[in-house]
C-alpha cells in the first residue's frame, strides 16, 4: 500500500505490519519449501492473530478509518468469512465511499460468506468510482459465480468474466494474478460457447505469460490444476498429468487433482482397450459391419453429391490419415462400440473402417443423447488425427484418435447431422481462484 505523506508515525508502522502479513503469505512456498505447505493456513493464521493484537494497542493513535482498514486487511487474509472483517471493513467505505481498496476487500468478504450479489455490487460499485485491476479480475471470478435467472445467462456472464479479465491485464500487463485470471476466463468460455481448441489455446497462453511475468505464480497450485485441465480438453494428456501431479506436489493434501488423474487414466485404458480389441465385438458382428458398407453413408461427402458440398473428398480409410488436418479427405466407419458412461465431454467411440482398421473419434459440442450407437455408419470429413501415446505410472496407454469440434460436420447414415445435435456442456473446474 502506498503511504501518503500526512499518515503520522504509529498509522505507518501498522500498515507497514500488516504489509509484512501479505509478504508473508504469498511468499510462503518460496521462503519456506513444500514440505511446509500443509502448515501453511495455520502459520498464516497465528501471524494474523499476533499482528491484529499489535495493531490494537496503536488505536488510539492512528487515524480511525486507517486503523479500520487495516484491521479488515489482517482478517481478509484468512481463507473463511470473518463476520468482524465484513464489519471492519463496512465501516471504511462508509466513513469513505471513495476507497477502492476497501470496495474490494468487503467484495472478497461478502463472497467467502457466499453472498455472490453483494461481492459483485462492491466490485461494480469500486469501478464506477475508479477503474482498476482488482476490481476487473475479481467482478471476472464472480461473473463466472453468478446463478443464471434465464437461458443464456451462463454463457453472457462468462463472456463478461473474460472481458473484464481483459481489461485487468490491459492495466497491468506485468501482474500474473490478472493473467491467471484471465486463464481462467478462457478455460470457462470453452465450455459456455463453442468448444473450440483455440480457446484452450488462449487459457495456456494466459497461464504462461503468468509465470512469466510473476515467479510467485510457479507456485500457485491453482494454475497448475486448470491449465491440465486445459491441457486435458486440448487431448495434451501427458501435460494434463503433468499438471496435476505438479498441483499435488504444491498442496500434497490435495485430493481434487489425484481424483482427475484416476478419471482420466480410466479414461485412456478403456479407450486403449476398446480400439485395440474393436469394442469387444464378436467376429461375426464384426463380419455383418464390414459388409454393411455403403457408398451412401457417405452423404454428401461422397462422389453422387449433393448440392450442399463444397468440394470433391477423397475416401481414405485409417491406415492412409496423416498427423493432423487431412484436407479434402473423408474416412467412413462403422461405430463398434461408445462410451457415453465413462465421459460425455468429449463423447468417445471407436469406429472401424472397411479394412477392419480401428480407431477413437472424440467429439465436442455435441448435445446429449445425440451420441452415435454401435452399427451406425459415421463419415467424417477432413479428419484431425492424432496418435496417442501416453504413460502414468508405468501404464502405458497407445491409440489413434479423430478429434472432432463440431458434430454437425458428420454424416452419419448418410445425413448431415442437425442443429440439434450441437449442444454445450459445462465441466467442472472445481479449483478456486481466491
Amino acid at each position: 500500500m502506498v503511504l501518503t505523506p500526512n499518515m503520522n508515525d504509529s498509522t505507518e508502522e501498522i500498515v507497514l505490519l500488516v504489509d509484512d502479513l501479505y509478504k508473508f503469505q504469498e511468499n510462503f512456498l518460496k521462503d519456506h519449501g513444500v514440505e511446509m505447505f500443509p502448515e501453511k493456513n495455520s502459520m498464516v493464521q497465528e501471524k494474523a492473530k499476533t499482528v491484529l493484537e499489535n495493531i490494537k494497542m496503536y488505536e488510539a493513535k492512528c487515524q480511525k478509518t486507517m486503523y479500520l482498514l487495516q484491521c479488515g486487511r489482517v482478517l481478509n487474509i484468512l481463507p473463511e468469512y470473518k463476520q468482524l472483517c465484513e464489519e471492519y471493513l463496512s465501516k471504511v467505505v462508509k466513513r469513505d465511499p471513495s476507497h477502492i481498496e476497501a470496495w474490494n476487500m468487503l467484495g472478497e468478504t461478502f463472497w467467502k460468506k457466499g453472498d455472490i450479489q453483494a461481492a459483485k455490487d462492491c466490485f461494480e460499485g469500486a469501478l464506477r468510482r475508479t477503474k482498476n485491476k482488482v476490481s476487473l479480475r475479481s467482478l471476472s471470478m464472480v461473473l463466472r459465480q453468478m446463478k443464471p435467472l434465464q437461458k443464456g445467462d451462463t454463457t453472457k456472464n462468462v463472456l463478461q468474466s473474460v472481458e473484464c479479465a481483459k481489461d485487468s491485464v490491459e492495466m497491468d500487463t506485468n501482474d500474473g494474478t490478472s493473467w491467471y485470471i484471465l486463464g481462467n476466463a478462457y478455460l470457462a468460455m470453452f465450455f459456455v460457447s463453442e468448444q473450440n481448441p483455440q480457446v484452450l489455446t488462449l487459457s495456456l497462453n494466459a497461464y504462461a505469460q503468468a509465470e512469466k511475468v510473476d515467479e510467485t505464480s510457479y507456485y500457485n497450485p491453482d494454475l497448475h490444476y486448470n491449465r491440465a485441465q486445459a491441457y486435458r480438453y486440448g487431448e495434451q494428456y501427458t501435460l494434463a498429468f503433468e499438471g496435476w501431479k505438479k498441483a499435488v506436489a504444491l498442496d500434497p493434501g490435495w485430493q481434487e487433482p489425484i481424483n482427475k488423474a484416476k478419471e482420466l487414466t480410466k479414461y485412456l485404458q478403456i479407450v486403449t482397450d476398446l480400439v485395440e480389441k474393436k469394442g469387444k465385438l464378436k467376429t461375426k458382428r464384426i463380419k455383418s459391419l464390414l459388409s454393411s458398407f455403403k457408398d451412401n453413408d457417405l452423404g454428401v461427402y461422397g462422389s453422387n453429391k449433393s448440392k450442399t458440398a463444397t468440394k470433391a473428398f477423397e475416401k481414405v480409410s485409417i491406415s492412409s490419415l496423416t498427423v493432423g488436418p487431412n484436407k479434402e479427405k473423408v474416412l467412413l466407419g462403422k461405430v463398434v462400440c461408445n462410451m457415453a458412461g465413462v465421459t460425455l465431454v468429449p463423447f468417445t467411440f471407436a469406429i472401424m473402417d472397411a479394412e477392419e482398421n480401428c480407431c477413437a473419434v472424440t467429439i465436442y459440442n455435441l448435445a446429449e443423447g445425440k451420441g452415435m450407437i454401435i452399427g451406425d455408419s459415421v463419415a467424417i470429413p477432413e479428419p484431425v488425427f492424432s496418435n496417442v501415446n501416453v504413460s502414468y505410472d508405468d501404464q502405458p496407454f497407445s491409440f489413434k484418435s479423430i478429434r472432432v469440434d463440431n458434430p454437425m460436420v458428420l454424416a452419419v447414415n448418410g445425413r448431415n447431422l442437425g442443429n440439434e445435435y450441437c449442444g454445450f456442456v459445462k465441466a467442472s473446474m472445481f479449483a478456486t481462484e481466491h
